[in-house]
């Protein structure tokens, strides 16, 4: 929805591709790190992946903004509190984190470590970073994959099916409106008094989430009942789970006057009226496809006359696959000599790299 605009720029790449984000961060003022592989699905499938994306990619951005002088912004997450029953979550509080052969809690602990780095950083090169700790940012357009709670159970109201509860649905949840976290983000990497300092940003009501689908069925006006999946089936035998997360946002209310604009049934009437868009508009290919199927059956089952009733026949090839963006590729006068990997000349920059 932003692409027309003249000063976005879009680049397809891997973050943890170094040559790449060197040319980019040179060209940059500042940097909202929020790469990372989330979502409890993934992390829980693919733990490997999970890791090394997230210690991998700090790490690469931590030593380009040391490089450039540029400021950074780490998007943390809630889930370093762990199974903490100290409520609210204070920045400065003791954690309580699972076993590590729990691999559910990799992902909490693959950002702490971005957090100790970002820290590190600073304090040893003076980088000036800001961390924020996120609680459950939701908005439209949010991708149901891996678990994202919101956006799957609206979906699911909205198109009339069962709402999918992991769990017993007595665990309790706040959630942030996305525009609440991108204000907070805007001002804390201009405030010189966040420089090096960690907060909470999120909303200080919670919910059940078995009282969070009711309330999406409710105001989508949908009849569809809710269907509890244990978590051994949804996720691995012996998943664990925080029974509740609630954020302690007082130090971001001090420094920035941060104040959240929408409560739940807002952000929830917004989410599933842009559901409601999504699939209006998705119908006529949703018609067009099944005419098209039902064609194809027709034919299938009716042979035409003169013809063997076990000769194959044909179908209409699949839709083709749209195009990927296009890729942001260091040119060959770039690449290091005798090497496969390609590699940024530093060339000029706004600022002058430190010796």
């Amino acid at each position: 929805h932003i692409f027309k605009h003249p000063q976005f720029q879009f680049v397809y790449e891997d973050i943890r591709n170094e040559a790449v984000m060197d040319r980019l961060v040179s060209e940059c003022d500042a940097i909202y790190h929020l790469a990372a592989a989330v979502g409890v699905e993934l992390i829980v499938r693919d733990p490997v992946h999970t890791i090394e994306t997230n210690l991998v990619a700090s790490e690469v951005v931590m030593r380009l903004a040391r490089r450039y002088r540029r400021k950074v912004l780490i998007a943390s997450t809630s889930e370093v509190y762990g199974k903490s029953a100290e409520l609210p979550f204070r920045e400065g509080a003791d954690r309580v984190m699972g076993p590590t052969i729990k691999s559910r809690w990799s992902y909490a602990e693959s950002k702490a470590m971005d957090e100790f780095l970002a820290l590190a950083y600073h304090k040893q090169f003076g980088v000036p970073i800001v961390i924020c700790r996120f609680f459950n940012t939701v908005g439209p357009r949010q991708t149901g994959t891996y678990g994202m709670v919101i956006p799957r159970l609206a979906r699911q109201a909205v198109a009339g099916q069962p709402l999918t509860v992991y769990g017993d649905g007595t665990q309790r949840r706040s959630f942030t409106w996305v525009g609440d976290v991108v204000g907070a983000m805007l001002a804390l990497i201009e405030h010189p008094g966040a420089a090096g300092e960690v907060f909470n940003v999120g909303h200080t009501r919670d919910i059940a989430i078995a009282d969070l689908a009711r309330m999406i069925a409710r105001l989508a006006n949908s009849s569809s009942a809710l269907r509890l999946v244990p978590f051994e089936r949804a996720y691995e035998a012996g998943f664990e789970d925080m029974q509740r997360r609630m954020p302690d946002i007082s130090k971001l209310q001090a420094l920035i006057n941060y104040r959240p604009s929408l409560d739940l049934p807002e952000m929830l009437q917004r989410i599933i009226a842009h559901e409601r868009r999504v699939m209006a508009s998705h119908a006529p290919h949703a018609a067009a496809s099944q005419a098209a199927a039902a064609h194809v059956a027709r034919s299938a089952s009716a042979p035409s006359s003169g013809s063997s009733p076990h000769r194959p026949r044909w179908h209409p090839p699949p839709a083709p696959r749209p195009p990927p963006p296009p890729r942001y590729n260091a040119p060959r006068d770039c690449q290091a000599e005798n090497s496969a990997t390609p590699r940024w000349s530093r060339g000029p920059s706004r600022r002058t790299p430190p010796a």
